[in-house]
């Protein structure tokens, strides 16, 4: 496993994140996550091939995926060893007035609730799961600048938005000397390559550590089209986000297994040596509901594309509409 930095930040991190959506408690919106006796050789294994780096959410199964993964991690390694991310805005736990958003009221309650869920005294990354337009840019940066201080968080970083409002939360710190955001985390695969145009130039220019969530497409990526999975048929959330299918993405998908029969490979592993193959990527989020999709991971690392595979697999996308912002 290779470790680099988040970034311009001193953090080191393995080349591949550990996603933990997929485990905790099913609900209405995900029914088909895994408890912790199915999730234990999935984390195990991530860890054995050298992954430090691990990525939760408070709203992830009503925030169980928070409980699996702190009872996990604590099975495989200390505190010290591990690089662990988690998100705060969304809620679906509470609902009403000061549920969800990014104010400081927010912030200073889920930090403290994301911590006794996953039984740590901080988190190596506290990220802002997409824009509040609620909420002053100001008042977000100023309270997560005072969770870093009372030592809740070592570095805080931000997800999918457009890149004026990224850098309006940049702005913000930097002018008033409060902590920055160290990386982005932003849907980045074969089948969705907006944020190409400005969110990852912006990053590679500033430093911003890369950590695309999604870098299989929710799973199209790594099959054959029309191919179906218990997920696709019952992921609520899934369905208003990847059901609208734009007109290439049978062609991208088309390449992608094409490639794969020429190396005798699976299109999982081509997918993400894709995406590892671009510099200003740094840890894409590998979700997992199988063991073959953690071993999947692994063996991307050492697929390398040429040129001429990269080309073929780029060349059927075609510009798409903006998603996964709200």
């Amino acid at each position: 496993m290779d470790y680099v930095r988040l970034g311009n930040a001193g953090l080191q991190v393995s080349r591949l994140c550990f996603g933990t959506m997929s485990f905790g408690t099913p609900d209405d919106e995900r029914p088909w996550v895994l408890g912790l006796d199915e999730a234990r050789p999935m984390f195990r294994r991530a860890w054995e091939a050298g992954i430090n780096f691990f990525d939760t959410a408070n709203v992830y199964a009503a925030g169980t995926s928070e409980e699996v993964t702190g009872a996990m991690l604590k099975e495989l390694a200390p505190r010290e060893d591990i690089v662990l991310a988690t998100k705060v805005r969304f809620n679906h736990q509470r609902r009403g007035p000061n549920g969800a958003g990014l104010s400081r009221k927010i912030i200073f309650y889920e930090i403290d609730q994301s911590l006794k869920r996953l039984g740590t005294d901080y988190v190596d990354l506290y990220q802002i799961h997409r824009f509040d337009p609620n909420t002053p840019f100001e008042e977000t940066m100023e309270a997560l600048n005072d969770v870093v201080k009372a030592g809740k968080a070592r570095y805080i970083g931000a997800s999918s938005m457009y890149a004026w409002q990224f850098l309006k939360y940049q702005r913000a710190a930097e002018i008033n000397g409060w902590t920055k955001f160290v990386s982005m985390q932003n849907e980045v695969n074969l089948i969705y390559r907006e944020e190409e145009r400005e969110m990852l130039p912006l990053c590679k220019a500033d430093g911003i550590g890369v950590i695309p969530w999604s870098p299989l497409g929710a799973g199209k990526l790594a099959r054959p089209w029309g191919e179906t999975t218990k997920r696709v048929s019952t992921d609520r959330h899934g369905k208003n986000m990847y059901q609208i299918t734009e007109a290439n993405d049978q062609d991208v998908v088309g390449a992608v297994e094409a490639v794969a029969k020429a190396r005798g490979v699976s299109m999982a592993e081509v997918a993400l040596a894709w995406l590892l193959s671009k510099d200003v990527i740094t840890s894409p989020i590998v979700g997992a509901s199988k063991l073959s999709h953690v071993e999947d991971a692994i063996k991307a690392l050492d697929l390398k594309l040429s040129d001429e595979e990269i080309g073929r697999l780029e060349a059927p996308y075609r510009t798409r509409s903006i998603s996964g912002f709200s």
